[in-house]
């Protein structure tokens, strides 16, 4: 956590908690996704940038890479810094296909099945998702703001988009 008005850059395969006054960004989400998790009562808010689905890594030593591993962690320190699990809900961004794969290819669509893992994941944990921005072939970046609850969804060409 920063000073108020700063800005905490999650980089890829991370994660950062805010709190008001200060603001989440994460840049070129492609197929990964920015998942905004916040207590709504207490404002403590975080931004995890997941590249993958399911930790399958031995030894696990990079949990905030994957969306299962990731989201558990940040919900755990979330609650140790005095978040109410009941009290969190979601906005996710990214998830898009920037590679056209053959068909039958095991690469797949990884965006889709990050998008996937990502909404099984928040269901089994019982957090609210209340917004999204996922799929179609252009890159995002994502910003947060802890004191009002609004994630802004940057793509190239497009307007921003406020979820």
């Amino acid at each position: 956590m920063g000073k108020p008005g700063q800005k905490l850059v999650v980089k890829i395969a991370d994660m950062q908690i805010a709190q008001h006054g200060e603001e989440l960004i994460t840049y070129a989400l492609g197929s990964c996704i920015g998942i905004c998790l916040q207590d709504k009562v207490t404002k403590l808010s975080a931004l995890i940038h997941i590249m993958l689905p399911i930790n399958m890594e031995a030894g696990r030593k990079n949990t905030m890479k994957y969306a299962d591993t990731g989201i558990r962690e940040t919900l755990k320190q979330m609650e140790a810094r005095g978040a109410r699990k009941g009290n969190i809900v979601a906005k996710v961004a990214g998830g898009a296909k920037m590679f056209d794969t053959a068909p039958g290819s095991s690469l797949g669509n990884i965006g889709k099945r990050n998008v996937e893992s990502v909404h099984l994941v928040l269901k089994k944990e019982g957090i609210r998702l209340l917004a999204e921005d996922v799929g179609g072939t252009v890159a995002r970046t994502v910003s947060f703001d802890p004191s009002t609850g609004q994630a802004t969804v940057r793509s190239y060409g497009k307007p921003d988009h406020v979820i």
